[in-house]
């Protein structure tokens, strides 16, 4: 095939055990090949926008269309399009589903031994209304959440906080699922950025810089425009001052840092200095009374928000009931201080996946030589996220003196309230990791970069193709981050600005990613009618976002190249 001028083959076996990724099919063209890799998309976007169909249902159907796509269209043998859907499900396993266990559990805890009717009552006290409460948990808290662990942690961890708080399970995910997107182009540690680095060879300080840059002007808007998108008008009027506020120091921190001190304490900075100013603000009163009945409006219609406890709370009382979240902060911070995390590191596990490792060879222009293309499942079973999450929670049963036949209680509750949305997560992995190895991800990510001139912008399209994909901005910048740099450089844009704008676009395909929804909806319990419920809410908000991420990148790419 020819692509920019370079020669790739079709697919086909190198030799028994090798096969070779091809992007155009049936000789066609980009157009004709993009629409045929996208079928697995549109039988999701359909079943969940159209006919209101179950996540875990749309997950399986999409990962079926993308087999027969793989194995009829791209000509990929069954055993390794098989063996990439397998790999694709463990990973939804671990380290996805890990997480939202041991965050389930922890907040089970809480509520259980009665301490979280202590930190709603302090939280009410300290931000009494529901905008607020968004802002100081959902934006703040969960950015930090973000910026220490990543990887679904902030969304099932705030999303059942403001559950709590008596927002109901579709508001509560649908503010976190907005919110969960100014700190993700830097979350867990700078891993995102530090991953796009080492995939495109690009220096990790000038990416961090223009993420960063990027990533400003977004994060400025975002307090607001999910109050705004949330609440309306009404709300917003109430919380201008803590909202812009919150934008204002996130953003400007998260420019700061990421400019002088790298990725990886941009967002915990960030989100600390926008946590302080939130307190501060709430200290002063900054913000005006809502109504009881616009307050119900906003935590959602089919639920009111919970009385805050009569009896006036001692600190020793409200300290101990927020101990649990201090562990869970210390126990996340502590997974990345660099030492210990080494130290964990070296006891992971990792192992070729069967019929898959280096079986599969990206071509040009994926690819500027044809390369293996590596499947190696890695089991940091203590290095993981979900396995800091596990120590707090069980460090908080401990100290809140949880007998071990309650916490097995517990444990087992979470474990069924969580089987739909696991089974969620690891089709929609099967799928996104099957389009990966049969080289449909790459075919769509071609038609993005055949956009010439409008590059720019449709490469913040292409980053948030890939985490609806994935899920992940990791994932999604080692996906594309070499696309991104192979088009630019022939197209005479900088591939620094570029690679960048594929880590910042990405943040926005976060909120309807499937799997983002079913760990929402394992931490809230939201039922199946809203879950499609919600895809549809946050659908249009992750193009308008995403577009706009396009927009700002145009105009640092024509800056950058006639300036």
């Amino acid at each position: 095939m020819v692509f920019f001028g370079i020669v790739g083959p079709m697919n086909h076996s190198i030799d028994n055990s090798h096969w070779e990724q091809g992007y155009l099919l049936f000789g066609r063209g980009v157009a004709v090949s993009s629409a045929i890799a996208a079928l697995p998309i549109l039988a999701v976007l359909l079943l969940l926008g159209v006919f209101r169909r179950a996540a875990w249902i749309a997950g399986t159907v999409g990962l079926i269309v993308a087999l027969l796509v793989a194995v009829t269209c791209y000509r990929m043998p069954p055993a390794p399009a098989i063996s990439s859907a397998l790999y694709g499900a463990a990973f939804g396993l671990f380290p996805i589903s890990w997480i939202v266990l041991w965050a389930l559990v922890l907040f089970r805890v809480t509520t259980e031994t009665g301490q979280f009717d202590l930190i709603r009552g302090s939280i009410g006290r300290l931000a009494k209304d529901a905008p607020l409460q968004a802002l100081l948990i959902a934006f703040a808290f969960g950015a930090f959440i973000e910026g220490a662990a990543g990887f679904g942690t902030p969304v099932a961890i705030a999303a059942a906080m403001l559950t709590g708080l008596g927002f109901s399970p579709f508001r509560a995910s649908a503010i976190c699922l907005l919110a969960n997107t100014a700190p993700v182009a830097f979350g867990s540690i700078g891993i995102p950025v530090i991953t796009l680095a080492g995939t495109t060879g690009l220096p990790l300080g000038e990416l961090s810089a223009w993420v960063g840059r990027i990533c400003a002007p977004i994060a400025l808007i975002i307090p607001a425009y999910l109050i705004f998108a949330v609440g309306g008008m009404v709300a917003l009027r109430s919380v201008w001052l803590p909202a812009l506020a919150a934008g204002g120091v996130f953003s400007l921190v998260q420019l700061v840092v990421s400019n002088t001190l790298g990725p990886q304490l941009t967002d915990i900075l960030a989100s600390l200095a926008a946590m302080a100013a939130l307190f501060l603000l709430c200290r002063i009163g900054a913000c005006r009374t809502m109504s009881a009945a616009n307050e119900n409006l906003f935590r959602g219609a089919e639920i009111s928000a919970p009385p805050t406890p009569a009896h006036v709370s001692t600190e020793h009382s409200v300290l101990r009931a927020w101990m649990p979240y201090g562990l869970l902060v210390f126990f996340v911070l502590l997974w990345g201080v660099k030492p210990i995390q080494l130290a964990f590191s070296s006891l992971n596990l990792s192992f070729p996946w069967p019929m898959l490792h280096d079986r599969v060879i990206r071509t040009a222009p994926i690819s500027a030589t044809p390369q293996p293309y590596h499947a190696v499942f890695l089991f940091n079973w203590l290095a993981a996220s979900g396995t800091s999450c596990m120590i707090a929670a069980i460090c908080s049963a401990l100290f809140l003196r949880v007998s071990a036949k309650q916490f097995l209680g517990i444990l087992l509750h979470v474990l069924r309230q969580i089987v739909t949305p696991t089974a969620t997560v690891a089709s929609v992995l099967a799928m996104a990791f099957l389009m990966n190895y049969s080289g449909a991800t790459a075919t769509l990510g071609l038609a993005f970069a055949a956009s010439g001139a409008f590059f720019p912008f449709f490469s913040a399209m292409l980053g948030w193709l890939g985490v609806f994909l994935t899920g992940s901005d990791t994932s999604a910048n080692a996906l594309f981050g070499n696309l991104q740099v192979v088009t630019a450089s022939r197209l005479g844009i900088s591939p620094v600005l570029m690679a960048a704008a594929n880590s910042v676009g990405g943040t926005m395909g976060k909120m309807i990613s499937l799997q983002t929804i079913a760990v929402a909806a394992a931490a809230t319990g939201m039922s199946v009618s809203d879950q499609a419920k919600l895809f549809r809410f946050t659908l249009k908000h992750s193009i308008l976002l995403a577009a706009v991420v396009g927009l700002v990148t145009m105009l640092f790419a024509y800056r950058v190249h006639f300036g």
